[in-house]
């Protein structure tokens, strides 16, 4: 019963470590990356589909994607969709190339972007904590219903809290890491 919760909760808190990763990877550096473009999506035959179902995303350079599409007639949707994403990108076609040059990144738009970093990790750190206060619930109900002891609940509590600081520990790890990419010219 305790094992079950704990592998529960430390399942749960990877999800959210994971979401924090993900989302890290939508904040763009100054270096072309190809899941910068993960979060947009085309209209393909009928549906909205992401890009990487419909062409290939590769670093051309430090600072350019190419994106080659696996049908020609592509070509605009997908630079339009690349252009109309709030990823503020200017994508060139170039015959069926398409082209998207990252724009340099101002002082100013890198604090912004190193603030949105933030807001993403503590919304993670949250997400972590709630999930231990919902398994610190689950042992207190089972204390309750006599089906542990309070040892075994205390102990349980402790292991719980020990998996909690080493997320969170990721968590400011992987901030720390954002942070130093967001800075670096």
């Amino acid at each position: 019963m305790i094992d079950d919760i704990k592998k529960d909760a430390e399942s749960r808190m990877k999800k959210s470590l994971e979401g924090l990763h993900s989302n890290f990877n939508k904040i763009r550096t100054g270096r072309a990356h190809p899941s910068i473009l993960d979060a947009v999506t085309v209209e393909y035959y009928g549906g909205q589909v992401p890009l990487n179902q419909v062409a290939s995303i590769n670093v051309e350079d430090a600072r350019t994607l190419a994106v080659v599409p696996w049908e020609q007639q592509m070509v605009p949707k997908i630079e339009k969709a690349i252009m109309t994403s709030d990823l503020g990108l200017n994508p060139a076609s170039a015959g069926n190339v398409i082209r998207v040059p990252m724009p340099m990144l101002t002082e100013e738009t890198r604090k912004g972007y190193i603030k949105q970093a933030r807001q993403e990790a503590e919304h993670a750190r949250v997400a972590v904590r709630n999930v231990r206060r919902d398994a610190n619930g689950d042992f207190k109900s089972l204390l309750k219903e006599k089906e542990i002891t309070e040892d075994e609940q205390h102990g349980a509590e402790d292991a719980i809290q020990k998996l909690t600081d080493s997320i969170v520990a990721e968590i400011d790890k992987a901030l720390e890491s954002k942070e130093h990419d967001l800075m670096q010219v």
